[in-house]
Order: C-alpha cells, then sequence, then structure tokens
C-alpha cells in the first residue's frame, strides 16, 4: 500500500513526524508533501497568484511553498509515479470538529485527496490550553483505528475526519461515529499599534458556550464516559445512514475493554475528550448537517487549522 501524507502545520510540525510513525506501522512506502510553512486556517484554498516551490528534504519526502491542496495536487500530479492508495492528512495540532471544518487546512488536505479519486482521512489531536499536546494518544490508537477504516467500503466521494481525545492513552475507551455539529465561534478583530503608531490587527480566535448537538462531535468530545461520532459526504448534504451504520459497526467491533474514553472517527471535523469519525462530500452546496443542541458545553481551545 502506498500512503501519502501531508498537514497544514509545515514540514517541521511534531504533528507530521507523528503521522509518519503511524504511516510506516501500515506501509513501508510512505510519501510525504507538506507545506514549507504553517498553513493553518486556510482551508481548501488554492495557490494561484504565486508559482510553487518545492524543495527536496529527502527521498519521498518534499516542502511545498503551498497550502494543503496544493501539497496533494502536487504528489498526486506531479512527483509521484502512480497514486497512494491512502492519503492521511495531519496530524492537526487541535481538534477539528464542527464549524472548524470549513476553515481547516488539514480537512483540505482529506477532501483534495478524495476529489483526486484516494481514500483520505483527516487526523486531528485534541489539546487543553497551554498547548501540552498528548501526541502518545494518537500514536497509541490511530494504527489499529486506520486499519478498520480502510477496509470499510465507503461510497465514492467520502472522506474520513478522525479526532482523537484530550485524555490519557489508556483512558480511551473506543470509538464512536457522530453528525458534524455546529458551535458559535468567538471571533473578534484586536487592534495593536506599531512602533510609529500606525495601527494593525489581529483576528482573535475563541469559543463561546453552546449547546452541542445531540449525536454531534462536539458533544462526543464534551462528555467523559461517550462519544458519538458520524459520517457526512463530501457533498455536505446530510448523513448517509447506511455507511453510518457499517462504521459503527465496524467501531464497536474493535473497542478494547477496561478502557474509558472514546475516539470518535469523523468525516469533517474536530476532536476535544475523544476521537470521532465521520464522513463528507468535497463538492457540497451546503455545510454539513447539524442537530438539536441540548446540552451546555464549554469547548476548550480553538484550532480550526
Amino acid at each position: 500500500m502506498r500512503i501519502l501524507i501531508t498537514n497544514d502545520d509545515g514540514i517541521h510540525a511534531e504533528g507530521l513526524e507523528v503521522l509518519e510513525r503511524i504511516a510506516r506501522t501500515l506501509s513501508d512506502d510512505v510519501w510525504i508533501v507538506a507545506p514549507e510553512t504553517d498553513q493553518s486556517g486556510l482551508a481548501h484554498s488554492l495557490t494561484l497568484s504565486e508559482p510553487l516551490r518545492l524543495r527536496k528534504v529527502r527521498d519521498k519526502t518534499f516542502a511545498l511553498r503551498g497550502t494543503p491542496t496544493d501539497c496533494v495536487i502536487m504528489a498526486i500530479k506531479s512527483l509521484m509515479d502512480e497514486k497512494p492508495d491512502l492519503v492521511l492528512s495531519g496530524v492537526n495540532a487541535g481538534q477539528n470538529v464542527a464549524d472548524d471544518v470549513t476553515y481547516s487546512g488539514t480537512v483540505a488536505g482529506a477532501i483534495e485527496g478524495t476529489l483526486l479519486g484516494v481514500r483520505s482521512i483527516a487526523i486531528s489531536q485534541a489539546y487543553n490550553h497551554g498547548r501540552i499536546m498528548p501526541w502518545d494518544v494518537v500514536e497509541t490508537h490511530a494504527p489499529e483505528l486506520l486499519k478498520k477504516l480502510i477496509k470499510i467500503d465507503l461510497p465514492a466521494g467520502t472522506l474520513l475526519n478522525a479526532n482523537f481525545p484530550n485524555c490519557p492513552a489508556d483512558e480511551v475507551k473506543g470509538v464512536v461515529v457522530t453528525d458534524q455539529g455546529q458551535m458559535t465561534h468567538g471571533l473578534s478583530i484586536e487592534e495593536r499599534k506599531d512602533g510609529r503608531g500606525f495601527p494593525y490587527f489581529w483576528l482573535k480566535f475563541g469559543r463561546r458556550d453552546f449547546l452541542p448537538e445531540a449525536n454531534s462531535d462536539i458533544k462526543a468530545l464534551c462528555i467523559g464516559d461517550a462519544a458519538e461520532a458520524g459520517p457526512d459526504q463530501s457533498r455536505r448534504t446530510g448523513p448517509d445512514h447506511q455507511s453510518s451504520g457499517r462504521l459503527s459497526r465496524e467501531c464497536a467491533a474493535g473497542r478494547k475493554r477496561g478502557l474509558r474514553r472514546a475516539i470518535p472517527a469523523s468525516q469533517g471535523g474536530r476532536a476535544g475528550r475523544q476521537g470521532v469519525a465521520d464522513r463528507t462530500r468535497a463538492d457540497a452546496p451546503h455545510p454539513f448537517p447539524v442537530g438539536r443542541l441540548h446540552r451546555r458545553c464549554l469547548s476548550g481551545p480553538a484550532g480550526a487549522d
């Protein structure tokens, strides 16, 4: 099996090193094409007004001055003599669930792989304030989860977005399938002055209190004992209940006894306490489905990357 990995945090990101180790548990044929610099929050964007500068780091490893979408296109359309069998995007430093999916460069890498006809999975690791990353959680549990996910027969144009919880690796309970949730961003503009008194601005990213939907990826990550995660398609028009059922059965079959929290495997989301798995269709005219708001929850730090 040939695997292509990319990310949006850049070629030097620790999460990329983690993902390479995870990928090498599945295959010896691993290619890496990642952005030269941090591309967080650039979503599914292309570089059209500037040239793409490619730098070879080592054999089968390249850095590109471009977005995650550019990286996947460069790899599949130019660098690789044959298409990969699997695209993995991540591991993102921070969850990618709910509305974050629309901003996420990590998820965009998986979207582009899907559009090019390759099975693709985005992977994110949740963390708390202070950016202390529990990389051991994703590195411990992702290999077995990926082995199960790549065997599941999914409709064409479907991608997966797996989120891993911010908890000790031995407290992860299993995998749940959710719908994509909806959250309210506390976005604001912060004005400052430079050394000569001229104004400049920062986009300030935060969260507000919100009520997570019943079967949402957000609720799965807010609740300490259970996580529900479910598929969407790349069209983002609504859940495919038949595929959701298959994902749920496959994930349930692989649960380990004695663990206390869950990893939702979502196809277009982000993670907090548990992992999430949902599906998305990349050419969707509408956002992912949302459910009812029924439980108060204050999310962790914003990531959207």
